[in-house]
């Protein structure tokens, strides 16, 4: 179960710090060029102090966040394949398609087909500053693909499989055929409470919650920002 969790952590971990460095456009830039940028920022959404209400962000991050945003996505929304396109140079020694299209969709709370800036930083504040229960709940919702409140071992297959494809050839242990059943069936083994065969969102908590290492990995969301 540990390598199945942590390696699913990872995947979202490394999410999480990829979008937030797309975002601001920090992948090559230290944190005086982040001043500069917040300086010179002078447009900024509609709803700027409502944002600010509903998020655990500053005015000033969200401007800086908003101007990332932009540049990458001068329309102000992202459709899925320009999301996966944006996603995959972060993962050039992988197939990151699959796991971004899941990830979309978390993203996509709407199911509008595109991610606008408002749900986008939405989901983000919950990632890097939300409660430990929050974090886990989006990470329940990204793993529950058809969105019936259930994780089958269909569903966590298919999410294990993609963070493997992800990964590329950094993977270790190196995928095996049977690799991901095997992580899966570890992971029902210590999350399926009462043996059902599907993990519902109370159990999911529960078991995260006891494991020190998942509770460990986000942490790491505290100090991206």
């Amino acid at each position: 179960m540990a390598g199945c969790a942590k390696r699913c952590k990872q995947g979202l971990v490394k999410c999480v710090l990829s979008l937030y460095k797309l975002v601001t456009g920090t992948l090559n830039k230290d944190k005086i060029d982040d001043d500069f940028e917040l300086s010179i920022v002078c447009h900024r959404p509609e709803g700027l102090d409502k944002l600010e209400a509903q998020t655990n962000f500053s005015k000033q991050e969200l401007q800086v966040l908003y101007r990332g945003f932009k540049n990458e996505c001068p329309s102000g929304v992202v459709n899925e394949d320009t999301f996966k396109q944006i996603y995959a140079q972060f993962f050039p020694h992988g197939d990151a398609s699959t796991y971004a299209h899941y990830l979309f969709n978390a993203f996509d709370s709407a199911h509008s087909g595109s991610i606008k800036f408002e749900g986008f930083i939405m989901a983000l504040s919950t990632l890097l500053r939300g409660s430990v229960r929050e974090k886990l709940t989006w990470t329940f919702n990204l793993y529950d693909i058809n969105r019936d409140g259930y994780i089958n071992k269909e569903e966590m297959t298919d999410i294990v499989s993609a963070i493997y494809d992800m990964m590329g050839k950094y993977t270790y242990p190196a995928l095996k055929t049977d690799t991901p059943k095997q992580h899966v069936d570890a992971f029902f083994q210590k999350m399926d409470k009462n043996r059902d065969g599907v993990v519902t969102l109370d159990e999911f908590i529960l078991s995260c919650q006891e494991d020190e290492n998942i509770l460990r990995s986000l942490q790491l969301f505290k100090n991206v920002i």
